[in-house]
């Protein structure tokens, strides 16, 4: 039943991006000869022209039918990541019983996407910043595809470990996809529907969940690898309707390109944008070292051209911006190390704990297989509760108040484990556990763009998702590896400590952001 529930959801959400494909000439088309040019408007609104900023613009638009669509599209990129990092959970158990791989080999499976992540989010982060936010999912989006349907035919070990290192490549750039919808939201609500479009993430854990337990034992894991693959298709195939972030144009001079995708969303939206030109916010000196900033301020057109990397590099180094950088650093590794830990210790505890007492008898394997499906499932079912806690206080409590309450309780649900439990207790547990650490998660996913400006802000995501690859590569080859040799003890106090360190961090930030415009 729940299967059903959610393949019928992916297949809503397939028919809303068909809509959405429906609208590709007739509503994201960039044709300057569909809407007036700024000199027009300029020329109408005489010498005093009122100077609006995106902001302005996106407020005065609302949150309508093309944001839907956007988040469409963008959730569908997001739902497609969290389909492969939840395999990690299956493939990986089901190699090394087919080829009579180690332990380390198995774990290795999944530290190479990890590796593969960490190449991808600097790459990618930085081909959005200056070749375009749709530049940037495009190809992330070939590349996960291809890698991961080649995936399910891999011959041997090796071939499988080199393509999922390219899959993780590709994944690497699913920041990309949070900047580009990130940058179509009105301000005041833009911390809730952040927390919307991180539910794709949490129905395609559940999905992939769902949808292992009745493949797996029928057709085998080539066939649930393939299927995983899928919706990196989709984002393919309705590439074409999808229209560049204004914001983004604006920066790169395109003042023109960027009034006509305000006018589509003015259409579709039936509403009116502000009267006078697009100008954006100047960037304030002390933004990200002050609480105390004024961002209401509107100046004349900013504009950047590209950046090389060494460039982007040291932007987010530089002394406005260095403490925040550093501290989402260690937030990303804390988080990431977190929640891919409560990932794969579900799929780890169970049995380690049989293989460790010798007074529990080891059940068969067909019994052990379905205990595994039967707990991914119902800790992945987790996160809703999660997001729920996250929707909820996102934008009432703020950004760092609600991230390091859910990782200290985090910390409260992981104490326990540190002894050996029963197995209702353990998942019980561990559904506490995803739950906390997937709204942190999620939280920090929505903060981080909001304290960079244009120029940087996919760069600087990508910057800090690539350090939290690093906490998910050495996750299952430190702490899943303790589990395995009976270091259970060991293993919990180590992710207590991490995800207690990112909690500490999280207070450390001087910026709350809620409410706030985002920076030009």
């Amino acid at each position: 039943m729940n299967g059903g529930f959610s393949l019928s959801f992916l297949s809503l959400l397939i028919s809303l991006s068909f809509h959405s494909f429906e609208f590709d000439f007739a509503i994201f088309d960039l044709s300057l000869s569909l809407s007036p040019s700024v000199d027009q408007a300029i020329s109408r609104m005489g010498d005093e022209a009122y100077i609006y900023t995106v902001d302005e613009a996106l407020l005065s638009l609302g949150f309508g039918k093309f944001q839907t669509l956007v988040l469409a599209y963008a959730g569908i990129g997001w739902l497609s990541e969290a389909m492969e990092m939840m395999l990690l959970s299956f493939v990986g158990p089901a190699v090394r019983i087919e080829w009579g791989i180690s332990d380390r080999q198995e774990s290795f499976i999944s530290s190479v996407v990890f590796a593969g992540m960490l190449i991808g989010a600097c790459t990618w982060g930085f081909v959005s910043d200056n070749y375009g936010r749709r530049m940037g999912f495009l190809f992330t989006a070939l590349v996960t595809s291809l890698a991961g349907f080649a995936s399910s035919i891999a011959p041997n070990y090796i071939c499988l470990v080199a393509l999922r290192f390219v899959v993780g490549v590709g994944l690497g750039g699913g920041h990309v996809l949070a900047s580009w919808f990130l940058e179509f939201i009105p301000a005041p609500n833009r911390g809730t529907w952040m927390i919307v479009f991180t539910f794709f993430w949490t129905v395609g854990t559940i999905l992939q969940a769902a949808v292992a337990w009745m493949v797996m034992p029928l057709f085998g894991w080539r066939c649930l690898v393939a299927l995983s693959s899928l919706p990196s298709f989709l984002l393919l195939l309705f590439f074409n309707a999808t229209p560049e972030s204004p914001r983004y144009l604006c920066k790169r001079d395109k003042t023109d390109e960027a009034m006509v995708v305000l006018s589509r969303i003015a259409s579709m939206n039936e509403a009116s944008l502000p009267p006078g030109v697009l100008g954006l916010n100047s960037l304030p000196e002390d933004y990200a070292s002050s609480s105390n900033v004024n961002l209401s301020e509107a100046s004349p057109l900013i504009t950047t051209k590209g950046k090389d990397g060494l460039k982007v590099f040291l932007d987010l180094l530089s002394p406005k911006l260095i403490r925040s950088t550093l501290l989402l650093w260690l937030v990303f590794f804390g988080n990431a190390f977190g929640y891919y830990g409560v990932v794969l210790l579900t799929s780890e505890l169970s049995g380690t704990t049989r293989k460790c007492n010798s007074n529990l008898t080891r059940p068969s394997h067909l019994q052990d297989e379905t205990s595994l499906y039967r707990d991914v499932f119902l800790t992945s079912v987790a996160e809703a509760p999660g997001l729920l806690l996250a929707a909820l206080a996102v934008d009432k409590v703020g950004r760092k108040a609600s991230m390091y309450g859910m990782l200290f309780t985090c910390c409260a649900f992981l104490g326990p484990l540190i002894w050996p439990q029963k197995e209702v207790i353990t998942t019980a547990l561990l559904f506490g556990a995803r739950a906390c650490v997937t709204a942190s998660f999620n939280i920090i996913y929505i903060y981080t763009p909001e304290i960079y400006p244009t120029s940087v802000r996919s760069t600087g995501l990508g910057m800090a998702t690539a350090i939290g690859r690093i906490g998910g590569m050495v996750c299952p080859m430190v702490g899943i590896s303790l589990v395995e040799n009976c270091r259970q003890t060991e293993a919990i106090l180590l992710f207590e400590l991490v995800i207690f360190v990112a909690g500490v961090a999280v207070t450390l930030f001087s910026l709350e952001t809620k409410g706030r415009d985002l920076m030009a």
